[in-house]
């Protein structure tokens, strides 16, 4: 438990990013729990990710999968530490600005708006390039086969599943403004031809 500095590092910036989420999805706790029942289809995806997100959790506090570890000097943990951060302001940012706007699952509410302003500005996906900066943090910071590697590998199928569905969609809700807005943007990177 712990016997590591990058252990206990990125046990405190999992806390964070728990918490930054909690404290955005807690003021639609009630359509969240109507949103998360629709999610039938999805339920397979969701779980498998969250296992990827707890697998860590049980490396920080154990040495069951020590056995996996493997060497990278320190200073790629210090990186993973920097990506981690800024895969939590990445999140915080696309809470504050999807606000009201944000679904647990991908769908359209009533009077929804297509937001493009924030960091949408720039790329359509935001919390998917977060969960993705976070899942390349844990394997830059967590040097082990399992742990470091488990939420990578568990959130791409959740990843390629729901962004090909939530574009239709959107193009099905917004049509040639949202075309337009695939123009001008990338997926979860920045379009820099422009």
């Amino acid at each position: 438990m712990f016997n590591s500095l990058f252990k206990i590092v990125y046990f405190v910036l999992f806390m964070v990013i728990a918490v930054v989420r909690k404290y955005h999805t807690a003021k639609y706790f009630k359509q969240e729990l109507k949103d998360f029942k629709k999610a039938k289809n999805e339920w397979p995806f969701l779980v498998f990710a969250g296992i990827g997100m707890t697998i860590p959790l049980v490396y920080v506090f154990s040495s069951k999968l020590d056995f996996a570890d493997y060497y990278l000097p320190q200073w790629v943990g210090w990186l993973g530490a920097m990506v981690f951060v800024f895969a939590i302001w990445l999140l915080h940012r696309t809470h504050v600005d999807l606000d009201r706007q944000w679904t647990f699952t991908p769908n359209i509410r009533k009077n929804h708006k297509l937001i493009t302003k924030g960091v949408f500005k720039y790329i359509r996906h935001p919390m998917y390039a977060a969960h993705l900066l976070w899942a390349i943090a844990q394997i830059l910071l967590l040097h082990n086969w399992i742990a470091g590697w488990s939420f990578l590998f568990t959130f791409a199928p959740l990843y390629f599943y729901r962004v090909a569905n939530e574009e239709k969609m959107m193009i099905k809700e917004f049509g040639d403004e949202y075309k337009e807005y695939m123009k001008k943007t990338g997926r979860i990177l920045p379009r820099f031809n422009k």
